[in-house]
């Protein structure tokens, strides 16, 4: 992927590179970020979260006008290109942001007030540029915005801060698709899914194992 590749114009297999890339350093995808020194006070959801039971054990904290800008940014870097594959807002993305800086640990508790001054940059310099908030603009004009700041080292001086924030804002965008059951089907993930019978393993997995065969 060109450095100077707009935003928007990411399709879903560079997505899914930029996913990977931030897996490895960031901890976005651990699935024991969650159970990682929080309070001890706080009911958490420990080290497996179902984040789809909707029994969430803090208060969401996200303004309606947050949300807004949030959902705006997420379908630039995600939009829909078919039925099969919506655009982030369509999957709750901006849902699965807003409760993870509204987190209580120290992981999500690190990454609030990034995000959300992130989004106050988002909207000033929309009004800057355009005289409206940033889900107000066309495409276009979103694209223009997010094309200064969507790589880091081609980012301007006075584009570095709003860089750092989409880099972050683009990999919760992207764990919080590719985490959905929508965004699973899209990559090709198929575990936890039952199965009619097992076969074993492939024999060319046993082979690089070297076993003759399984052991049952």
């Amino acid at each position: 992927m060109e450095n100077n590749i707009s935003a928007k114009r990411m399709d879903r297999r560079a997505a899914i590179k930029w996913m990977l890339a931030a897996s490895a350093t960031v901890h976005l995808l651990d699935t024991k970020s969650f159970g990682q020194e929080a309070d001890p006070l706080l009911k958490g959801y420990g080290t497996d979260p179902n984040m789809l039971a909707g029994d969430v054990p803090w208060d969401r904290t996200m303004t309606p006008a947050q949300l807004r800008t949030t959902s705006s940014l997420a379908d630039v870097i995600l939009p829909r290109t078919s039925d099969e594959s919506p655009s982030a807002s369509e999957v709750n993305v901006p849902d699965f942001i807003d409760e993870w800086i509204s987190a209580p640990y120290d992981a999500q508790k690190a990454d609030r007030n990034p995000i959300l001054n992130g989004l106050a940059w988002i909207d000033r310099e929309s009004q800057r540029r355009f005289s409206k908030d940033f889900h107000e603009l066309g495409d276009d004009e979103k694209e223009q915005i997010c094309d200064d700041i969507c790589y880091t080292p081609n980012a301007l001086p006075e584009y570095q801060l709003g860089a750092q924030f989409f880099t972050k804002f683009r990999n919760l965008t992207l764990g919080g698709y590719y985490t959905s059951n929508i965004g699973m089907k899209d990559v090709g993930y198929i575990g936890n899914v039952a199965l009619r019978t097992f076969d074993g393993p492939p024999p060319e997995v046993l082979k690089q194992l070297g076993i003759d065969k399984a052991p049952w």
